[in-house]
């Protein structure tokens, strides 16, 4: 099977519509995803309780580490499905597509198991004290014990689907349940409704990600034969070159999520040492940074099938300029609103919660972490254009270097030298230098792609640009 319209965006059409096509939906979902999570935030925020906001934050790792997952089979079989498709095998398409969907569900469904398991000890990791263990599980209960399954399940899916260029259908998908969790958060988390508090923040999630794993099979069942996303059990199996070509670019890529837990683990248990109020504050600073964070994911993810495609079938002149367009967009953005963060953190942090305590501690910690913004794009294109190209170990290396070798040391350089408040300047430390390496390697990626594709391959940039 072969689509003429996803051929014709992937070969033909023009960089900007292609690369905005493709980058608008992921864009849209992804600020979807952190509006809801915001909710759960502002919503929980609303009881003026810094025991049931810090029970949400301390949970995000955990939450976090579903990534590691999602990028494991989404990111690695997404990636090997697009390559696939410009190599016009679409054997391995359908079987990586089995391959991400079923072990998804399986992992999935170990994560649930694994943390009801051995719950006491993690939430002691997590940071949690006498205070906010309670709630913090209570949280976890919803998220984790019901829930990991078709969370991870629904954002894998949508990757998948992403993969033969329906972004819009990946992106509705995603948002029908965010737009229901914001729906539904009210109604379990306030006194008005359940009064729920924390706990209720956890269960409209988990509603929420099964309707949107609905979503998605209904997708599938509807467009059955004319779709390339396959969840056919016949089509599921371990096989070398599969599991080679999906784990070379998805291990990487969930090790980078999980050095991602890492980092907000080790964040967390030195902000816990400040009390609740100082945890309630980082938290909502992070999920406000959230927002241009994953506008410039959105981007990396979107072009991702663009970038794949192209690598397989050898142009590279529009892998570049697919690259450099996307590039520009991104950075005018986010200088935007990294500008607009420091101006009016303090007025971004009080629309979460009153407290002066917290308002205070917040927008000190959001005027620092958004200094590494405009750097983000360079940071996560990069890693984006790795994964499509499935150099898996480029993209490991830069994680590695992010975590590993930066921010973390950062985090106890900072911490020691301005306590707390250091803290949220971390991230900046280690996007700048990510930002600068960034540079150097796909320069010389770019000119050995050049030197390995023939001249044929070179079409006229100043076509796809029109």
């Amino acid at each position: 099977m072969e689509d003429a319209k996803k051929t014709d965006l992937f070969e033909r059409m023009p960089i900007p519509k292609a690369v905005l096509n493709l980058s608008v939906p992921t864009i849209l979902s992804s600020l979807v995803m952190v509006i809801y999570n915001l909710a759960d935030t502002y919503f929980v925020g609303m009881l003026n309780d810094p025991i049931q906001n810090a029970a949400v934050t301390l949970a995000a790792p955990v939450l976090l580490a579903f990534n590691a997952v999602n990028n494991l089979f989404g990111v690695g079989s997404s990636s090997m499905m697009s390559r696939g498709l410009g190599r016009k095998d679409f054997d391995t398409v359908y079987r990586s597509s089995a391959f991400g969907f079923y072990f998804s569900l399986i992992c999935g469904l170990l994560f649930s198991v694994l943390y009801t398991t051995f719950r006491h000890p993690l939430l002691n990791i997590l940071g949690a004290d006498a205070t906010t263990a309670a709630a913090t599980a209570e949280y976890l209960k919803w998220t984790v014990t019901f829930g990991a399954a078709p969370s991870i399940l629904n954002v894998v899916m949508a990757y998948l689907v992403r993969a033969e260029g329906s972004s819009l259908h990946a992106s509705i998908g995603t948002m029908s349940g965010c737009f229901l969790n914001i729906i539904l958060d009210p109604i379990f988390i306030l006194p008005g409704g359940l009064n729920l508090g924390a706990a209720g923040a956890g269960a409209a999630t988990c509603i929420s990600n099964c309707v949107a794993c609905l979503y998605f099979f209904i997708l599938l069942f509807v467009r059955r034969g004319r779709t390339y996303v396959c969840v056919n059990p016949k089509m599921f199996g371990i096989r070398r070159d599969i599991s080679l070509g999906v784990f070379a670019v998805g291990i990487p890529a969930s090790i980078q999520n999980l050095l991602n837990v890492t980092g907000m683990t080790v964040l967390n248990n030195f902000t816990a040492s400040f009390g609740a109020d100082a945890v309630a504050a980082m938290g909502i600073a992070q999920k406000v940074n959230q927002i241009p964070m994953q506008a410039a994911m959105g981007f990396s993810q979107g072009i991702m099938p663009l970038v794949s495609y192209n690598y397989a079938s050898g142009n590279s002149t529009r892998l570049k300029s697919a690259y450099f367009f996307t590039l520009k967009l991104t950075m005018s953005f986010l200088m935007t609103v990294t500008v607009l963060y420091y101006i009016f953190a303090g007025g971004l942090v009080t629309l979460f919660m009153k407290n002066p305590e917290i308002v205070a501690y917040g927008t000190r910690f959001l005027r620092g972490m958004c200094l590494g913004t405009p750097f983000l794009c360079l940071d996560f294109l990069a890693v984006g254009v790795f994964q499509a190209c499935g150099l898996g170990k480029n993209a490991l290396i830069f994680a590695i270097m992010r975590k590993i070798i930066l921010e973390i040391p950062a985090l106890f350089i900072l911490n020691a030298l301005f306590p707390l408040y250091g803290l949220a300047y971390a991230q900046f430390v280690a996007e700048f230098i990510l930002a600068i390496a960034s540079v150097f390697v796909l320069l010389r990626l770019f000119k050995k792609l050049d030197e390995r594709n023939p001249a044929s391959y070179k079409e006229d940039v100043s076509v796809n640009q029109e």
